[in-house]
């Protein structure tokens, strides 16, 4: 996981390239969309209705509100879906990467949005005192190891989910897990109940056995549906070959042994099965992983740096790549295909970055190192798709990506919450949603639906964003119950297509409805805790002119603070505008922020609907 690039001569990699894009069919990108990474967003379009749900929120001040332990280095999420039930395990050591000790958590969701407390699935395992390693000073005294691997779940043809995990050894500072060197890798069933079965090692790396570990073999279970599925497992070269940075460098069952890394796979309609690893590496296996080309090459056009490339097959036949379209680990986007080879398109998925609260080591900025659900590994019934993440190897997220994937709106917003079916409240809106700032649909006292916003993070916000057909002259209609008038805050943004805001509004911790002049704002309206405010909009591009009236009150006339070709976003957030880390941030954190754990006063905001457009306007624009 460290920042380090697969080491290929320009020679050779030129050569590769080439040979490979004559000989074979490979990934390409053939669209024309590009990341800026000066915007933490990338200026990305969003892909319509993607709601990103932080699930696990580190806390060393008050660990029982995170993961019971108060440790702050969390990374390498896996995802799963059996039994009607989502499952995300991850990485976690005390404060940074490569630090001892480590262990790997599991957490569930029936639906995606509420999630289980985190659950130790493989704890701490102490690495026998007097361990070396060739060309290491260091005797292992006293020390654990640290769970490092790339795959976390396999779903047996007879519907047994096992988990998985590797031990790798740290005698000291620099030393790596993944080099071969690691104890082995570990196994357990997760039963229908929620329950875990007892732990075995499923492979063990060199000059370790079943006399010199802690766990037994798997073969020494009596339970002989669990060794089928262990043996099923063995038997796949596509799983196994996601093992590779971890193990033996030896081991059989590896079939490509090349310094590539994260691996990820999905099949063709005709077979043969395309393999992602970082650096957007690509290469195309024939007989179903058995064996590979001698060398990947980076998929042409693709922009990808040493984080995680996801790939996978679509419900509706697509396919789509998820990843950071940069040198930089933001931001996470998506990139559909109609045949898994040709990428077309290049859309936002999440352009967030919280404030890293706690330092460490190798800890990045961003949304980062994303991975889905396996074939075979489940299918969610919404037929969406499901990612999982870290946000700066520090909190935990997962992704719902609606299916297909879209980008344009083909209709105004008409949304009255009240009247939409329970459940399809959000289905257009894009969410960016943390535990302590969550975005959700909820009654009001008196028993009304509304989107609701609410916020006690002093380090984070929650975002509801709705894409609207671009217009240059239009209107907004909107309704917001805020519940207090002397904390809190929420802007509203009007956005071009690159999110970049022209209008912005704004509910101060003043008792103030606020509007964005220039270089400073100006006064619109007070307001009061628990009275509803009636909103409308009315803008032109191309004069810069809007106005905003406040419950039906004579508009006041207003120039937007930043020009715009047009508006195709409205945006409510429950925080201010925020461009820290940046492309010249130094890489490495190592300070903590003051009172990283602990909470803010919190604030909510209830907005009732949302309409846009009008028939006045709509005639103006085709004029």
């Amino acid at each position: 996981m460290k920042n380090s690039f697969i080491k290929i001569s320009a020679l050779a990699f030129c050569g590769l390239l080439s040979a490979s894009v004559h000989a074979q069919d490979t990934v390409r990108y053939t669209g024309t969309t590009l990341s800026n990474v000066d915007y933490h967003h990338g200026q990305l379009a969003p892909a319509i209705g993607v709601h990103n749900i932080q699930v696990m929120r580190a806390n060393r001040e008050f660990p029982e509100k995170s993961d019971g332990f108060g440790w702050t280095y969390n990374h390498a999420p896996m995802i799963a879906y059996w039994n009607g039930t989502f499952y995300v395990q991850y990485l976690s050591n005390p404060v940074g990467e490569h630090v001892p000790p480590g262990q790997t958590l599991l957490l569930t969701s029936k639906d995606g949005y509420n999630w289980s407390k985190p659950e130790v699935a493989f704890g701490l395992y102490k690495i026998p005192d007097g361990t070396t390693k060739e060309g290491i000073k260091t005797v292992a005294k006293d020390l654990y190891a640290v769970n490092h691997q790339r795959m976390g779940f396999f779903v047996s043809k007879k519907s047994r989910l096992l988990t998985l995990a590797f031990y790798g050894t740290v005698l000291e500072k620099g030393d790596d897990p993944n080099d071969g060197n690691g104890i082995g890798r570990v196994v357990r069933e997760i039963y229908k109940d929620g329950k875990m079965g007892p732990v075995y090692f499923i492979r063990y790396n060199h000059g370790w056995n079943a006399k010199n570990t802690a766990h037994p073999f798997y073969t020494s279970s009596k339970d002989k549906g669990f060794v089928e599925a262990c043996n099923e497992l063995l038997a796949n070269p596509l799983i196994t070959q996601q093992w590779n940075e971890e193990a033996d460098r030896n081991d059989p069952l590896i079939p490509l042994k090349k310094d590539y890394k994260a691996f990820s796979f999905y099949h063709l309609p005709d077979g043969r099965v395309v393999g992602l690893w970082k650096n957007a590496l690509t290469a195309i296996s024939t007989d179903n992983g058995k064996s590979w080309p001698a060398n990947a090459v980076r998929a042409p056009r693709f922009v990808n740096s040493n984080a995680k490339i996801w790939g996978q097959r679509l419900s509706n036949g697509m396919y789509a790549t998820v990843y950071n379209p940069s040198e930089f680990r933001w931001p996470l986007a998506v990139s559909t295909s109609p045949d898994g080879l040709n990428y077309t398109n290049l859309l936002l998925v999440n352009g967030e970055i919280t404030s890293m609260r706690y330092g460490g080591a190798y800890k990045s900025y961003g949304p980062q190192y994303v991975r889905g659900i396996v074939e075979g590994n489940g299918t969610p019934p919404d037929g969406n798709m499901w990612v999982t993440y870290s946000m700066n190897k520090e909190d935990i997220w997962v992704s719902k990506i609606p299916v297909p994937v879209t980008e344009k709106a083909t209709s105004q917003a008409d949304d009255v919450f009240q009247n939409i079916k329970d459940g399809d409240e959000l289905k257009l809106w894009n969410v960016y949603s943390p535990l302590w700032a969550p975005v959700t649909i909820e009654k009001m006292a008196d028993g009304v639906k509304a989107l609701t916003m609410s916020d006690w993070d002093p380090f984070d916000y929650g975002k509801a964003e709705r894409v609207i057909p671009a217009a240059k002259r239009s209107s907004a209609e909107f309704s917001i119950t805020p519940a207090q008038n002397d904390k809190g805050q929420l802007d509203i943004e009007f956005q071009n297509a690159k999110g970049n805001a022209a209008i912005r509004l704004s509910f101060d911790s003043t008792g103030t409805l606020i509007s964005k002049a220039g270089y400073r704002n100006r006064g619109v309206a007070p307001y009061k805790a628990g009275e509803e405010y009636k909103i409308k909009v009315e803008w032109n591009v191309d004069t810069r002119f809007y106005t905003i009236s406040v419950n039906g009150k004579t508009p006041s006339n207003n120039i937007m603070f930043a020009p715009a070709e047009s508006i195709e976003r409205i945006v409510f957030r429950t925080g201010g505008v925020r461009r820290f880390p940046d492309a010249d941030t130094p890489t490495d954190q190592i300070y903590d922020l003051p009172n990283g754990g602990f909470s803010a006063p919190k604030a909510t905001f209830y907005i009732k609907s949302l309409k846009t457009g009008s028939e006045y306007l709509a005639n103006a624009n085709k004029q």
